[in-house]
């Protein structure tokens, strides 16, 4: 008798690669401050180079991301131009006690911004813990989109482990970038209805 195959989920769309915003001039950066200091929770992440060498520290990050429910701003802070560039809206949008920031494995991320552009990330939420039932195992963003979408989020190590200091990034690496954190906020938005749903039963 042979045994039924897994069902295969479908993968994770993620965002349009045309409401993915890299936060370049002026321009852009005024389009980010309207949308972002508009909404009331945001997807967040950020990305660092990865450093192979033991001893050496990370001088990232190298770029932060943050996202609505159907944008994603992902603004560059690899030179003094790009950090000053981003420095204040980016102070405002973290450090806002009215806007919640919600991501997955937050741990180093905070620390990171504080120690590279004095930012003090307020009002933050780990889903890594928030979400998860055990305290040994924290879940992660591929479990947390499986679980609420019934979809499989592609992580691909060779982009996550890229050269995010690089002065122009690829469109894998802008795509990875802004799905981990738009699918951050869908997941937190999700989980809110699903919660809410359980609690009225």
């Amino acid at each position: 008798m042979s045994e039924t195959p897994e069902l295969q989920l479908p993968s994770y769309a993620g965002i349009p690669e045309q409401k993915i915003i890299l936060v370049s001039d002026d321009q852009s950066l005024q389009r980010a401050r309207l949308y972002l200091t508009a909404e009331a929770v945001l997807g967040f992440d950020t990305e660092s180079k990865p450093v192979f060498m033991r001893g050496q520290d990370s001088d990232g990050p190298h770029l932060v991301q943050l996202a609505t429910p159907e944008w994603a701003f992902l603004f560059p802070i690899v030179t003094q131009a790009q950090v000053e560039l981003a420095r204040a809206l980016l102070k405002e949008v973290l450090e806002s006690p009215d806007i919640l920031k919600v991501g997955f494995g937050l741990g180093d991320d905070n620390q990171r911004l504080l120690n590279k552009l004095g930012v003090k990330v307020q009002k933050v939420l780990d889903l890594s813990r928030s979400l998860s039932t055990d305290r040994k195992r924290q879940m992660g963003a591929k479990a947390a989109v499986e679980k609420y979408f019934g979809q499989v989020l592609q992580k691909s190590k060779r982009i996550s482990t890229s050269n995010w200091s690089a002065l122009t990034l690829n469109q894998k690496q802008l795509k990875y970038a802004a799905d981990d954190a738009q699918s951050a906020l869908l997941v937190y938005l999700a989980s809110l209805q699903v919660d809410g749903n359980s609690r009225k039963s």
